[in-house]
């Protein structure tokens, strides 16, 4: 991004500032400073070096070439000399583009400035252009995250708006694997500091987080670019550059199920957080403060920010503050009100939706909107009472009214009208209220019509018979269609609750096959649906795993007589196992599912029983496949050093065989050779034997690693500089048992000698890793520089007898790394390969400090 110069404090143009930001040291910033300065003295633009730090690199040293370099400053403090930036010396060559490395730096005491970014910021205000560099690590918003992430907390910070207020910031991109191959290589530190600096700041964990840090932050600086730009040229149109993610909030306990699922839509887009809360304009809170208060903490907790607005239509609010961040996606809750509520005071939902426009808007469920739309429909007896109550209302509002207007209309309107005109408000009633509010309907209607409107009028006496056969007949109809409506009510009831009891059985077995922990979720799933308040399983008395309804959750309890809770209902499962169930009376169809339901948990109780014999039986073939791997190794491996010892000691038994005396100190070498080879054997196999049992004893004490590291290469009989040692006397001592410790060594140092080419010998180095939230722990690595193994068979080189890519198959038994890891894992700790950059095999051994 380019801007306008601005003015200096005296009114002349200011500097522009040029950033090259890098997540690491080694990513090429200063290479990239130097470059453009070169480039741009190509084109006849007056550049010098203010201040270059090479760090000894010669491709960067290269790099200054025939640019015009300011002489440094020379100070003095405590006795030692150390050079600086000479800014007046920059200040008074007055070039039009200075080259200032290390932006975060920290003066010297007694110079200039404390910092290097004031001695920056006075060029500017000369009107000098600058170019510099910085790592993500040292700005100061990012210091604490740096620090968890490392172990290291950076002393020389800078605050972010200094670098913020650049003209233009340049990201110097290199991934993990790149930049430690070139580490490696020696590009970046010396040879003898390239093996630390791998296995401690330069992990590809370390820079895979620092990279992401530094991809952020730069995305932030030109989002706000970009809104600076909208807002400067008043676009309000959604600008999908990011993705950003509102969620509204009602104010309820639902709030957090709306927070966490956007939470992992913006997890999986990348995108930015944002939770909105209106407020009516009146300023009375509809929501819960308390509800509201923990919300807003979680959402600060998933890196996401709380906006709390005022407005009165909740849809234009939560549309407005969408459009203000530039939002893609919106999530809204499922509303649990009717749809004649929705009808009658609107939608907030639906308002959203269709006023949204390319903002993406996303209904989402929540156990506030679906907890009572699981439930199995309970069967009924014709229509609901509210129905029928409703019913009984229209046929008395609508009889005497009705009365009324054919009374009025007697002149005009004949018996047969009048029976028509009871007729429809009787079928109106039916469909209504059912069975009985009809039939009362029509029972009163006779009467009325017999009263008013049947010759002789105004008494109850029939005086043609085909007026008796008119009101017997209007009876006799208003029933029959009084009865269909009330079948059909029935019916459908019976249909909604066949296919909840469907559902339910398919989602149970569902459940059942693709659930890990399956038993909570199976009760969950039958409490839900049947409202009940505990279900549970048990073992007699003993209860295996049980689940209780919330009280916002609970079904109402039915009316029951006072003396106790409701009844405990059980089903039997096999083997003394019991499905129990309380909370409300069973009808005979809920009995009936139950049952298929207890025969479900059956199935999933006998699969688990199959599961865990299946998972007994495992330790049983290891040791099966144990017994034959060493029946082969002892058929093999301790033959032929058995063999050669026993021919040796035959040899010199043989009294008739005339031998010198460098005969039987050969025979002798031979002997002992082989019997040490034997030995070797024998103890590894021993000790794989005493890890499968778990018979490991192991005798903890302080020791230092730099005492143990030296006596595992005596005791192999090592030569000096045949392994390179870093194990710094200043790491704490670990509580561990020295003996299987150099046990583990002795293997691994053993596989490094064998593999590792003369020219680059193995070496051993030591590391402590102190990260916050991380266990505090040391990292023993001991690297070759051989073939190494492919990542893909790394697990594989563990396996018991497995000598996997050796050369020489006459020595061990493929026993070591299986050994090793096995006392490693006993010490608390553990053993992980890596791949060696520039070529070999890393084995790191993982020795936790409070073990």
């Amino acid at each position: 991004m380019t801007e306008g110069r601005q003015h200096g404090p005296q009114g002349q143009i200011r500097g522009h500032l040029r950033v090259y930001l890098g997540a690491a040291p080694g990513v090429g910033k200063t290479f990239a400073m130097l470059d453009e300065g070169r480039r741009r003295r190509e084109r006849g633009t007056d550049v010098v070096i203010g201040l270059v730090e090479t760090h000894g690199r010669p491709k960067t040293a290269a790099q200054v070439g025939d640019l015009d370099l300011v002489p440094r400053r020379t100070l003095e403090y405590r006795g030692a000399r150390f050079t600086e930036m000479d800014v007046d010396a920059v200040l008074a060559r007055a070039p039009r583009v200075a080259l200032v490395d290390e932006l975060a730096h920290t003066n010297v005491p007694g110079s200039r400035n404390a910092k290097r970014c004031q001695d920056v910021a006075e060029l500017l205000d000369a009107g000098i252009d600058v170019i510099t560099t910085v790592n993500i690590q040292h700005l100061e918003s990012l210091n604490d995250v740096v620090e968890r992430i490392t172990g290291i907390r950076q002393q020389e910070t800078i605050p972010d708006a200094v670098v913020r207020a650049a003209d233009q910031i340049e990201l110097v991109d290199m991934s993990p694997q790149a930049l430690r191959r070139r580490m490696a290589h020696g590009n970046v530190y010396a040879a003898e500091k390239v093996d630390a600096a791998l296995a401690n700041y330069f992990r590809v964990g370390n820079l895979t987080a620092l990279r992401e840090l530094a991809l952020l932050w730069l995305a932030d600086r030109v989002d706000e670019g970009l809104q600076a730009y909208r807002a400067e040229h008043g676009i309000r149109d959604t600008w999908e550059a990011r993705e950003r993610v509102v969620v509204a909030l009602p104010g309820g306990p639902q709030g957090e199920a709306l927070i966490r699922r956007a939470a992992r839509i913006a997890a999986r887009t990348g995108s930015r957080l944002l939770a909105v809360h209106v407020v009516p304009s009146d300023g009375i809170a509809r929501g819960d403060p308390a509800a509201l208060t923990v919300q807003r903490r979680l959402v600060e907790s998933l890196g996401g920010t709380f906006h709390q607005v005022h407005g009165d239509d909740v849809a234009t609010a939560v549309l407005d503050v969408a459009r203000a961040e530039n939002a893609t996606q919106i999530v809204l809750g499922a509303t649990s009100h009717s749809r004649l509520y929705a009808l009658l005071h609107g939608s907030t939902n639906h308002d959203v939706v269709r006023m949204s426009g390319s903002i993406d808007v996303h209904i989402v469920t929540h156990p506030g909107a679906s907890t009572r739309s699981r439930r199995l429909p309970r069967l009924q007896s014709g229509l609901s009472g509210e129905r029928q109550r409703l019913g009984l209302a229209v046929a008395a509002v609508g009889l005497p009214l009705l009365t009324v207007v054919l009374y009025q209309a007697r002149g005009v309107l004949n018996l047969a009208s009048d029976l028509v005109a009871y007729l429809v408000l009787t079928l109106v009633v039916s469909l209504i209220g059912g069975l009985r509010p009809a039939l009362g309907t029509a029972l009163i209607s006779s009467l009325l019509l017999n009263w008013f409107f049947t010759p002789p009028l105004h008494t109850f006496t029939i005086g043609e018979p085909n007026n008796l056969i008119a009101l017997l007949a209007f009876l006799g109809a208003a029933a029959g269609v009084s009865t269909v409506v009330d079948l059909s009510a029935r019916r459908a009831t019976q249909a909604a609750r066949a296919s909840g009891e469907a559902q339910l059985l398919a989602t149970l077995a569902e459940t059942a096959l693709r659930v890990d922990d399956v038993l909570p979720a199976l009760l969950s799933q039958v409490r839900e649906s049947f409202g009940f308040q505990i279900v549970r399983l048990q073992h007699g008395e003993h209860v295996i795993v049980e689940e209780t309804a919330s009280p916002e959750d609970a079904a109402p309890a039915p009316r029951r007589p006072a003396g106790g809770p409701p009844a405990v209902e059980t089903f039997p499962l096999g083997e003394g196992v019991t499905l129990a169930v309380q909370g409300r009376e069973l009808t005979a169809r809920d009995r009936r599912v139950l049952v298929a339901v207890a025969a479900q948990f059956e199935v999933v109780l006998e699969h688990q029983r199959l599961a865990r014999r299946a998972a007994a039986a495992i330790p049983a073939i290891e040791a099966d496949r144990m017994r034959s791997a060493l029946l082969a190794a002892v058929s093999h491996d301790l033959r032929t050093p058995l063999a050669a010892a026993l021919a040796a000691v035959s040899s010199l038994r043989q009294l008739d065989l005339t031998l010198t005396e460098q005969d039987r100190a050969e025979l002798l070498a031979t002997a002992k050779v082989s019997l040490d080879r034997l030995t070797a054997l024998v103890v590894d196999l021993l000790d794989m034997s005493r890890l499968q049992a778990g018979a490991v004893a192991v005798l903890r004490r302080r020791v230092a690693l730099d005492e143990v590291v030296p006596l595992v290469l005596d005791r192999l009989g090592v030569p000096a500089g045949a392994v390179r040692i870093d194990v710094p006397d200043t790491l704490p001592e670990v509580s561990t048992d020295p003996a299987l410790l150099e046990r583990v060594l002795a293997n691994l140092v053993s596989n490094a000698l064998r593999f590792s080419p003369p020219q680059s010998p193995p070496s051993i180095t030591a590391s402590l890793l102190d990260a916050a939230g991380t266990e505090r722990r040391i990292e023993l690595r001991v690297i070759d520089h051989g073939p190494g193994i492919p990542e893909v068979d790394h697990e594989r080189a563990f396996v018991p007898f497995q000598r996997l890519g050796d050369r020489d198959t006459t020595v061990g038994v493929g026993l070591g790394l299986a050994v090793a890891r096995g006392l490693a894992e006993a010490l608390g700790g553990g053993l992980e390969p890596e791949e060696t950059p520039g070529g070999g095999l890393t084995m790191v051994v993982v020795l936790p400090l409070d073990a």
